[in-house]
């Protein structure tokens, strides 16, 4: 992990004349292993994908094209994509070309496999080889996917604005972004999930008092009676006056 550093996601290719196109991956990094360096792409998927093989060539070989276009650099590097995976129901689609269309098989035709690798399915002992900030990711996916409740550990979070931004669109979970945590400050992810649930119960009351004032105002005691009993209707009420 702390050989990767950052390269640009977009590539550039010529089609339709001269028209230029874009393409953009999730991410995309060199991994430097003494003389030896890869162009790694990194694809989040929160779904299964039965066509990732298709997409991880059409990411691949904008790589390579653009390496040829690269006239300045005669160097030539491998390029390799890995999906990280954080759905709960197992990939049993398609890993490799022929796995998608089979009749390249048949035909004799080179094959292209996909390397996915299924975060909520991780090993305790996988995810203890992680390094970075990642490991705290992957064991949260995995207590959600056992239907565990993730207290989190004691291990420091060295990027948290970025660790917030991630779990909030894969797991998500607006809580997170609404924390205010400084990007200088480490914090250990047992106390991210306290300040999370403090959070939460703050925002909890200030919603409560909103919804409380305006049934008074309409003279609608009884239902102020009934919201703290009935979660349901607690929260029909809370959309009805627009404060979620």
């Amino acid at each position: 992990e702390e050989d990767l550093y950052q390269t640009n996601v977009r590539s550039q290719y010529k089609a339709d004349g001269q028209k230029l196109h874009e393409q953009e991956r999730d991410n995309f990094k060199v991994w430097i292993n003494g003389s030896h360096k890869i162009l790694l792409g990194i694809e989040n998927q929160t779904k299964i994908d039965r066509d990732m093989p298709l997409r991880v060539i059409g990411y691949d070989g904008a790589a390579y094209r653009e390496q040829i276009l690269n006239k300045k650099e005669s160097e030539r590097s491998q390029v390799m994509t890995v999906v990280l995976y954080f759905g709960e129901e197992p990939w049993k689609q398609p890993r490799s070309l022929k796995e998608r269309i089979p009749q390249i098989g048949k035909l004799q035709g080179n094959d292209y496999k996909l390397h996915v690798f299924e975060i909520a399915f991780l090993t305790e002992e996988q995810i203890s080889m992680f390094q970075s900030d990642f490991g705290i990711v992957a064991e949260f996916f995995v207590k959600q996917r056992k239907k565990e409740e993730y207290h989190g550990n004691q291990k420091p979070i060295r990027h948290v604005d970025a660790v917030l931004k991630f779990m909030s669109v894969f797991a998500k979970d607006e809580r997170f972004l609404k924390l205010r945590i400084p990007k200088e400050d480490q914090i250990m992810s047992s106390k991210l999930l306290d300040r999370i649930e403090e959070n939460g119960k703050e925002i909890g009351k200030e919603q409560t008092f909103q919804l409380v004032e305006m049934l008074v105002k309409e003279n609608r005691m009884e239902e102020i009676e009934r919201i703290r009993t009935d979660a349901k209707y607690y929260e029909t009420l809370l959309k009805e006056y627009h404060i979620i």
